[in-house]
């Protein structure tokens, strides 16, 4: 897969976790805390700067008590 697909994708994913965590009123650093990961590293997610690990994307699913494949739609 090329660069540009790459971060296409994970511009993309950022842009759905934000939307998510937006519309359920959290501030990064609440989902960070939540999902016990790093608010810095959430801020990169969502600005397509991150590749999520599968074990992050289940970690941010059930911290917004989501299934983890409503990250993707």
């Amino acid at each position: 897969m090329d660069d540009f697909r790459q971060t296409s994708l994970k511009k993309a994913f950022g842009k759905r976790l934000r939307g998510l965590r937006k519309a359920q009123g959290l501030s990064q650093e609440s989902l960070a805390l939540s999902c016990d990961l790093d608010r810095t590293y959430i801020g990169g997610i969502e600005r397509g700067e991150r590749n999520v690990s599968l074990i992050n994307i289940h970690r941010l699913a059930d911290a917004l008590g989501l299934p983890a494949k409503a990250l993707f739609d």
